[in-house]
Order: structure tokens, then C-alpha cells, then sequence
């Protein structure tokens, strides 16, 4: 039966591969291998039957017979086995030779009946996700799914997204649904951070202290921790699953083969636990949970036996809850400012003759995976557990960049790529000024959708320790399940898509089509994503004489860009945008999309100040650093100021280093100004300079002063203005004086402090 069934199935593909493509593109994400769209539909009735063969337990076509009756309002019967010979229904079946990779499937849907082969029950269940987004929404009566062949694998065995509920809780009927939804898409990992400084959010019977007082936190920050003074709502908050919940949720994932790993933090983050047992950290405390967001310094005491027993204890009953095979234990942002003047650590240090405190968290992270080995759980950590050396067999989800990663495979140590910049889900996907609140960054679904996952640096053979991809979703300003979905979808199609589907070049606009097909799929699955993505977006370059030359763009189909220059919302009736406008004289354009009369997308705005500095040369003593390193100087002049949200690729950044800029006006002017922006704000790091002098030249060599200010007093932008009697001079030299080191008391003490500026100004 199975070598006949084969030979068919062969037939069908051949015959499908020969004829054109009948209908359009087949709307699955994540995109297939292979996937071929023609001949007639299958129709779908309520006298369609859903057969399951042999090896498959009935849960796969019973969830899908649900899903049918949700979206399509059509009521299936489910036959347990195929009768031999029968023809029509839906027909489920495994056949590891006919589909060769482990989670792949084959997918054929004809006129008289739809095949799903799968290597696995794995398989099987994509197959059928893949056959659940072909369904168009019902009325109760039939259902048409186009005719097609499909054959369709993973890319990597890891497709991950991780969920924060320290920050934010969320009930577990919001947590099912949610897996519903990574299901849908062929996610297949879920990493549920359940410990941080904010509270502990799993039951452990030995010790009730951490339901009783880590689970909670006296009040929660309002609004961005860069604000100042912090504001707090004065309300108590907090709570925990219990073990039968984190139970349930694991049995619900593993019946849409998800697999729960548990992240229980350490060193660091660990203040909500201190709270619980102060014993457990150097200074005995007390602590008390976080009330808002950042890293502590307060962790627990690795010089302490009893942090060891505790932990031990602790990970006793996560591994009974959770059967996968990995336990992440975080090792991220661990300050060693107690571990330094702690003496139960400094000699911990010395009888394991430990160079210095990065390598006592070596020994802390050795000994923990050491412990998880013997419950044959395998150690996975954020990329810092690098420091001072790598466990054996321990697993590197580098978040902080790449290099993390890198330096893992070419050790040959398991990988899981997530650094920040791509794929966390808690950044802006919107530079409107009006998007909600975020963490801060820019993340757009046009840049999480051409990440690539594997480092071109790595060879064939190191590329193979990259096991996967994961988004990861930090909860600071997702206070509520509407928040998160709209954070984290559509953009999670886009990751679950660069899990699945191979390796090469990526059309985001074939992509953009097939998100917006599943708009109503996810309304029947439950959620409310963002639909930003088709906003008015911006790309800025130098024109003719450095002038900003300003190119708008939006992927909106079927639509029109209408703009203004005036600073006037745009009407219907306003100029189309047809070609890159040349600013030459300042001004604030206005900008959406519209659809006939019908504006569609929010309005886009940006001020532009063109003045005697705009687009002239600027040369930078110091590079500028990190995410604040646009990549060139003409930023500095371009006429368009960096925003408070310091994510917009406008600010220049200096990390412990000066700033040191020179600008040249290409001939001797009459100067009567000066200006630039300078962001302060303690709370990311960013300090004013010390001292900001402007001095002006002639001839390059021999500068004046004009201007020195040093009292910076707005948290936030800071716009330097300065009147000046007037001089005649062709360069003019700005420079900053670094704070260097944040002071004692403050965040991120001991640490560089940022110094951030934006557009020099001249006679504005």
C-alpha cells in the first residue's frame, strides 16, 4: 500500500511540476521549500471525513477539525484509520522514506481527496498547519482549497520565541493561545523566563517564601525608566504559576510539539529571590524586589554554600516540571561590584585559585551545568556565560551581538542566534513619534525579515554548531496581552520565516502579501496585530550641495503617498509624492498613505533646518560608537534633529571617548550662532559633557573660542543655542568633554558614560 501510494504521490508532483502555475502564490508562512499552485480546488464539506493512519494519535486532526469549524464554520468527522482503497477526505499518514527530513512534510491537495505525509507526527501536524492557512473563511457550507503540491522542511531544529513574564504576567488561557498561534507558524520552542529581579513567578514547595514574598513587587514604574523623577502607580503586583499550571502548559505545548524551556536566572537578576532569602547575597540585605527596569548590583553571594543548595534545590524541581532537554539558567548582566569587596566570594576566588571575579562566574555557570548534567539536563545561558570560560556542553544564546555566537561555534559549542539589534520584539517597529512605548531601538518587519541567522564569518563547518533563531520578547512595557500581540505580530511571522524556510534572498514584498492574507486568520486564532508595517517611511541621503534629498516610501498596495511642505496634514487632494523631494529651505514635511480619498496609515512628519551648516563637511576626531554610529558625518549637518527616542540613526555617540568635530563651511562666513543638541538622560547612560566649547578658525590651525557652556540641566535633549558677537571664520570646532566614568550612585556606576550630540548649528 505504501510503495502504490508513493508512486502516486510521485505522479502527482511530476504532473504538477509540468503544468504552469495556475493560481497565485500559495499564502503559507513560513514560505516552503517547494510549493506549486494549480489545477482544480478540494472542497471541503461538512461530509468531509479527516482519516488518520497508522502510527498518528488522533490529536493533530482533532485540533484541525477545530480550527475548520472556528474559521470555516464547518464540522469535519474524524476517522481513526483510512479504509484501503477509499478515495475522498483528508487522509493522514507517516512515511519517514518518502519525506526524508525529520518535522518535514508533504502537502498534495487535489480534486478527490488531500494528502499530508509526514516524516514524523511533527510532520504531519506542519503539514496540516500548512493546509489550515490555505482555508479561506467560511459560512458554514464549503470550503475551497486550491489545488497544490507541497513538500516542505525546517531549516533549523530550533525555532524559538522567548516570553518575559517577570516584568508582566499573563493567565494561562492567554499563554494556550498564544501557543496556538507559534504552532500556527511552525514555531517550535518556547523559552518562558520565569525568574528576574522583578519577581518569581514558579511555584517551589521547598521554599514558600518566594510565592509568599518574591512573587510580588511593591509598585510598578510608570512610563520609560529614562523619565525623570520615576513615577510609580503604588500598586502592589505580582503572582506566580503554580506547578499544575507550568504542568499544563507543558502537556499543551507538547501536543503541538513546542517544547518549554524554563529560565531560572542566575547570578544575576536575582533581587526578587534576595528578597525572599537575603542570606543568599553578599550584604545579607534587605532587598527588596525591583519596582523598575535595569541591571542591579545586588546578586547572589557565589562564595556562599548555601547559594549552591538553594539553586540545587530550586533546579530539583524545575527539571521534574519540564522534560525538555535543556534549563536556562540566564548568566547575563551579573555586576561584580558586591563579588569585589565580598569576602565570602574574594575566598571562594582564592581556593580555586580563580584569576579574578569574570572567572568566579565561570566557576559559578561550571557548577550549575556540572549539577543539570546529573539530572541529564543540558545548560543553556546568554552569551556572558563566555566569561571566564565555557561549560562543557553548555548551549550560547547570544543576544548581545553576534560575537557571542561566533565565539561559541568556533569552539564548537551549540549556538541559538538572538542578538538585540535584529530580533528583540520589545524595540519600536514605528518611528511615528505617536507609537506607543517601547524599550527604545528600531526593529521594523522589513529589518527583522532580512536577518540572517548564520555569521558569514563562519565557516561550513562552524556553521553547522548555529542551531536556530529565537525573538525575544521582554515584557517592561507590554503591561497587557493586547500590548504584547500588538509588539510582537506580525513580526513573528517574519522570524518564524527565516527559521523554517531556506537560506537565500528574501522578497519582503511577496512576504508583505502573504501577511497581509493571514490578518483574518489571526483574528480567528485571537490576536490583534500591529498593521504599521505599511506606514510612511523615510530614507535620507546628500543631494546636490549636501542638501538632504528625502525619499519616502510605503509598501501599501493599490495606494498613494500625499504630502506636504508646509507643516498641513495631507489631504487627499495634496500633491502625490512621485520623486525624492530636494530640501533646500527649512521646512516640515507632512506625509500618509492614502487609498482613493481614504487616508489609511498615521501621519508622517519630519522638520527639516537648513541653514549656512546644512550639508557641509564635518570631520570627527573620535569615531562615534555602537548603535550611534551612523556610518557617516554628513548626519551632523543633514538639517534634521535626533529624537528624543534616540532611535532614528540621527545621533552621534561617544562611549568614555570625547567629542571632537570639526566643521568646515568651504569659504569664510559672518557667524553671529552656534548650536547643537546634546541628550541627557542617567538612566541609559547618556551624559551631558562636562564642558562643550565652540571655537572658531580661519585658516584651520588657530582657533578662537566663542562659546563654552557647561550646565546641561534638561533630562533629555538639551538644545545648546548660543548667540555670539560676530565673526568672521570658515571652521568651526565643537567640542565635548566625556564624563568618563558614571559616578558612584549612579546607573551603570564604574561603567563609560555615553555622550551624545546632534546637528551642528550655524547661524539658525
Amino acid at each position: 500500500m505504501t510503495t502504490v501510494l508513493c508512486l502516486v504521490l510521485l505522479c502527482i508532483w511530476q504532473a504538477a511540476k509540468a503544468q504552469p502555475n495556475l493560481g497565485p502564490p500559495l499564502p503559507i508562512i513560513p514560505q516552503p521549500v517547494r510549493a506549486r499552485a494549480g489545477g482544480a480546488p478540494f472542497v471541503l464539506t461538512s461530509r468531509t471525513a479527516v482519516h488518520t493512519g497508522p502510527g498518528l494519535t488522533p490529536s493533530a486532526a482533532a485540533r484541525f477539525r477545530q480550527y475548520v469549524c472556528t474559521v470555516g464554520h464547518l464540522t469535519l468527522s474524524l476517522q481513526p484509520r483510512a479504509a484501503t482503497g477509499a478515495a475522498g477526505g483528508i487522509y493522514l499518514q507517516l512515511d519517514s522514506q518518502a519525506v526524508t527530513h525529520p518535522e518535514g512534510y508533504r502537502l498534495v491537495v487535489a480534486p478527490g481527496r488531500i494528502t499530508v505525509t509526514g516524516h514524523d507526527e511533527a510532520g504531519v501536524f506542519y503539514g496540516l498547519q500548512s493546509l489550515s492557512q490555505l482555508l479561506p473563511a467560511g459560512t458554514g457550507s464549503a470550503l475551497r482549497v486550491p489545488g497544490c503540491v507541497v513538500e516542505d522542511y525546517p531549516r533549523f531544529g530550533y525555532r524559538g520565541m522567548h516570553l518575559d513574564v517577570s516584568r508582566h504576567m499573563f493567565p494561562v488561557p492567554v499563554l494556550k493561545k498564544w501557543l496556538d498561534v507559534l504552532a500556527f507558524y511552525k514555531i517550535n520552542t518556547l523559552h518562558w523566563h520565569l525568574t528576574d529581579d522583578q519577581g518569581w513567578r514558579l511555584e517551589i514547595k521547598k521554599y514558600p517564601r518566594l510565592q509568599i514574598v518574591a512573587a510580588y513587587r511593591a509598585e510598578t514604574l510608570i512610563g520609560h525608566k529614562k523619565e525623570l523623577p520615576h513615577r510609580f502607580d503604588g500598586q502592589r503586583y505580582g503572582g506566580y504559576y503554580t506547578q499544575a499550571e507550568a504542568r499544563e502548559l507543558v502537556r499543551y505545548a507538547a501536543e503541538r510539539h513546542i517544547t518549554v524551556i524554563p529560565e531560572i536566572e542566575m547570578p544575576g537578576h536575582a533581587l526578587a529571590a534576595l528578597s525572599a532569602y537575603p542570606a543568599l547575597g553578599c550584604t545579607g540585605g534587605p532587598y527588596q524586589a525591583a519596582t523598575f527596569w535595569g541591571v542591579f548590583d545586588d546578586v547572589y553571594c557565589a562564595g556562599n554554600e548555601d547559594t549552591f543548595t538553594f539553586l540545587a534545590d530550586v533546579l530539583d524541581e524545575v527539571v521534574a516540571i519540564f522534560p525538555g532537554r535543556y534549563v536556562h539558567i540566564g548568566g547575563d548582566e551579573c555586576p561584580k561590584t558586591r563579588w569585589k569587596v565580598c569576602p565570602k566570594c574574594q575566598a571562594r576566588i582564592k581556593a580555586e585559585h580563580l584569576k579574578d571575579e569574570h572567572e568566579l562566574q565561570s566557576y559559578f555557570i561550571q557548577r550549575m551545568g556540572r549539577y543539570l548534567a546529573t539530572k541529564n539536563k543540558q545548560l543553556l545561558g546568554w552569551d556572558e556565560i563566555l566569561e571566564g570560560g565555557l561549560s562543557p556542553g553548555a548551549t550560547v544564546m547570544s543576544w548581545t551581538g553576534e560575537q557571542g555566537g561566533i565565539e561559541a561555534a568556533r569552539l564548537g559549542h551549540s549556538v541559538v542566534m538572538t542578538p538585540e539589534k535584529e530580533v528583540y520584539l520589545d524595540y519600536y517597529q514605528s518611528l511615528n513619534p505617536r507609537d506607543s512605548l517601547a524599550a527604545g531601538g528600531y526593529t521594523p518587519l522589513r529589518k527583522l525579515y532580512r536577518y540572517e541567522p548564520v555569521p558569514a564569518v563562519l565557516t561550513a563547518a562552524q556553521a553547522r554548531y548555529v542551531r536556530g533563531v529565537q525573538a525575544n520578547v521582554w515584557t517592561e512595557y507590554m503591561p497587557t496581552p493586547r500590548k504584547l500581540e500588538y509588539m510582537v505580530f506580525p513580526r513573528l511571522l517574519a522570524l518564524a520565516e527565516i527559521a523554517w524556510s531556506p537560506r537565500g534572498p528574501r522578497n519582503y514584498s511577496g512576504f508583505l502579501a502573504r501577511v497581509r492574507t493571514h490578518d483574518p486568520l489571526l483574528g480567528a486564532l485571537g490576536v490583534v496585530p500591529a498593521r504599521n508595517y505599511d506606514e510612511v517611511t523615510d530614507s535620507l541621503r546628500a543631494g546636490p550641495g549636501g542638501l538632504p534629498l528625502l525619499k519616502l516610501q510605503a509598501s501599501a498596495p493599490q495606494s498613494d503617498i500625499r504630502f506636504t511642505t508646509d507643516g498641513q496634514e495631507p489631504t487627499a487632494q495634496s500633491q502625490k509624492y512621485t520623486a525624492p523631494l530636494l530640501i533646500s529651505q527649512s521646512c516640515v514635511v507632512k506625509a500618509s498613505v492614502f487609498a482613493g480619498s481614504r487616508r489609511t496609515q498615521p501621519v508622517y512628519s519630519k522638520e527639516f533646518t537648513v541653514g549656512p551648516a546644512t550639508g557641509k563637511a564635518v570631520a570627527l576626531a573620535n569615531p562615534p560608537a555602537g548603535n550611534y554610529n551612523p556610518g557617516t558625518t554628513w548626519g551632523l549637518t543633514n538639517g534634521v534633529a535626533g529624537t528624543s527616542r534616540y532611535n532614528d540613526g540621527q545621533w552621534y555617540g561617544f562611549s568614555g571617548t570625547d567629542l571632537v568635530a570639526t566643521l568646515d563651511l568651504g569659504a569664510p562666513q559672518q557667524l553671529s550662532s552656534v548650536g547643537t543638541n546634546v541628550l541627557n538622560y542617567h538612566w541609559q547612560k547618556m551624559w551631558p559633557p562636562t564642558k562643550l566649547v565652540f571655537s572658531v578658525s580661519s585658516d584651520g590651525v588657530n582657533y578662537q573660542p566663542v562659546y563654552q557652556q557647561t550646565e546641561f540641566p534638561i533630562n533629555g535633549i538639551n538644545p545648546v543655542r548660543a548667540r555670539i558677537a560676530p565673526v568672521s571664520a570658515r571652521y568651526i570646532k565643537v567640542q565635548g568633554s566625556n564624563q568618563g566614568v558614571i559616578p558612584a550612585g549612579e546607573y551603570g556606576a564604574g561603567g563609560k558614560s555615553w555622550l551624545l550630540v546632534d546637528e551642528i548649528l550655524v547661524n539658525y
